[in-house]
This record gives C-alpha cells, sequence and structure tokens, in this order.
C-alpha cells in the first residue's frame, strides 16, 4: 500500500510540474540547414497583381548574405510558367543575421478556372551540406481560381435546389429573390426562402478567402401545417445552421452550399412529428443566383 501511495504521489507532482513549472527554452544549436517551411503551399489567386510568399528559411543566422537558387521541377508540376502563374525571382537571398527569406509567386486570374486542379513543383538549389535529409528542398504550391467578396453578386433573382424540397413538397426547385441585409453587415435575406412569408437571414464571413463560410442563426422556417398539413408542438418549423457541417460560399459561381437543421420547439414527449420528437431533419441547400433574363425564363416554365 506504501509503494502504491508513493507511486501515486510521484505522478501527481510530476503532473503539477507541468502545470506549475516555467518552461525552459533551449538556443538550436544544430547544423546549419536551409529548406522551405513547408512541403505544400495553395495560392488563392484574385487578381493577376497579388504576390503570394513561399518561405525559405535556415535553421541558423549566418554573418553574410546567402544566395538560394529556386527552380521549378517539370516532374509534378501541371501548372504553366508564364500562363498560369509567374516567380518574381529565381533567386532569393537570406540577408545577414536572418532566417527567412520569401520567393514571391503571382497567379493569373483570368488563365485559370474554378475547376482546375493546378500545381507546381519548386526545388532549392543548394550545396549537400545545408540540406536537412529529412525534409528535403522541395514544395508542392496548389493554384485555385478565388474570387474577392462582393455582396451584390449574392443579391437578385436565385434559384434555390434542396433535399428538403425533394422529400416534402411537389417542385424541384424555387425561384425567389434576395436583397442587402439593411442592419447587418455582409448579410443578405432570401425572400421566402421555402413558403411564402418566411426569409432567411444569412451572413457572409468573407475575411478568409481560403474558407469561405456562411452562417445562420436560429429563426423561423415555416408553419408545421403549411409544411406537413398539421399543427405539431407550438405550430412552427424553426431552422439553423448546425455546426458540425460545413457551409460555404463561391464568390466566383455565385452560389451557397448550406446544411439546415429543422426543428419543431414545443414538442409534447412521445408525440413525433414525421421524422423524430422534435427534429425534422437535416438538409442540404444549394442557392444559385441567376440573371434577370434566366428568371423571366424561368417564370414562364411556371417557377
Amino acid at each position: 500500500m506504501k509503494k502504491i501511495i508513493l507511486t501515486t504521489l510521484s505522478a501527481i507532482a510530476v503532473a503539477l510540474c507541468f502545470t506549475a513549472c516555467k518552461p525552459e527554452y533551449t538556443t538550436y544549436s544544430g547544423p546549419n540547414y536551409i529548406l522551405f517551411s513547408d512541403t505544400l503551399y495553395e495560392m488563392a489567386v484574385v487578381d493577376d497583381e497579388t504576390y503570394y510568399e513561399i518561405p525559405v528559411v535556415a535553421t541558423r543566422a549566418c554573418d553574410y548574405d546567402r544566395n538560394v537558387a529556386v527552380e521549378v521541377i517539370d516532374a509534378g508540376s501541371n501548372a504553366i510558367e508564364g500562363k498560369h502563374y509567374s516567380i518574381e525571382s529565381n533567386t532569393v537571398t537570406i540577408k545577414a543575421g536572418e532566417l527567412r527569406a520569401d520567393v514571391r509567386v503571382r497567379g493569373y486570374h483570368n488563365n485559370l478556372e474554378v475547376e482546375d486542379s493546378l500545381g507546381f513543383k519548386l526545388q532549392l538549389i543548394i550545396p549537400d551540406d545545408v540540406k536537412w535529409d529529412l525534409y528535403g528542398n522541395t514544395a508542392n504550391v496548389l493554384v485555385r481560381k478565388a474570387c474577392k467578396f462582393d455582396i451584390n453578386a449574392f443579391v437578385g433573382p436565385c434559384v434555390v435546389s434542396s433535399t428538403f424540397i425533394m422529400s416534402y413538397m411537389n417542385v424541384d426547385k424555387i425561384l425567389t429573390r434576395s436583397e442587402i441585409c439593411p442592419d447587418e453587415e455582409n448579410t443578405i435575406i432570401i425572400k421566402d426562402y421555402f413558403f411564402k412569408g418566411y426569409d432567411a437571414k444569412i451572413k457572409f464571413e468573407p475575411d478568409d478567402v481560403y474558407n469561405p463560410l456562411i452562417r445562420m442563426d436560429d429563426q423561423r422556417f415555416a408553419p408545421t401545417a403549411e409544411a406537413f398539413g398539421t399543427k405539431y408542438g407550438d405550430g412552427y418549423i424553426n431552422m439553423y445552421q448546425p455546426t458540425a457541417y460545413t457551409s460555404y460560399y463561391s464568390s466566383c459561381e455565385k452560389f451557397i452550399f448550406q446544411y439546415m437543421t429543422l426543428y419543431v420547439p414545443g414538442m409534447p414527449p412521445g408525440v413525433k412529428t414525421p421524422t423524430s420528437e422534435n427534429t425534422v431533419g437535416t438538409f442540404v441547400n444549394a442557392v444559385e443566383w441567376i440573371s434577370e433574363d434566366e428568371a423571366e425564363r424561368l417564370k414562364r416554365e411556371g417557377y
């Protein structure tokens, strides 16, 4: 028993040391290596002018400038230099006393398509004695087309497709319109989202071009009588955007892709909606913005 207690106390002491002791920092004193800071980069090209920086780093500072040559390896590259991208210089200089220099690359927005799967491979031309075999001297760069966010691209006529429509409505899509929300930044209101008189307020998060996300707070979806032909709970269905799935937008293609969970507030225990006690289900929505001419054509077809 004494041995068990001592072992337990020792374990506690170790745990307390991890939480209470100040961390000790050590200075790198190993060999001098030069390498890319990572092995994979992604360029989201929004125009022809913006340069993207690919860091070349050294493990130790030197008291002299170090020039490093960079080349594109054809094997593993399908993006075409001069058409899809260009490199500002094939030589970078790590200045004396510094640990980093950047390969600057820009893409050509108009020569890229959203569905393209393009990339190129870079290699550092360095002596063997500064090449770190563990990480190598190459890096892959993915090139994809992106578009700057403009909320006006998501205003006007739009077409709603949804697995909810497929399951519960006698149509294949809904033609409606959207407008800018006057009270909230980067937010639109889709009028009559699924049912007349019930709009959806959707917010864009445009700060990260690599993660163009949308958000929808909990709000009213429709009366249960209109959706299911009878009253459930308090008589209404609410909707929200579940955090377990990614809902996003595309500025280039002018659409949003959204997961939507529907539930009925006020359901008494044991009473079920068509699917469960209060949750109707999670559905997938796609909303695509179209021209006024296309909207007129759809109206003539009965939408």
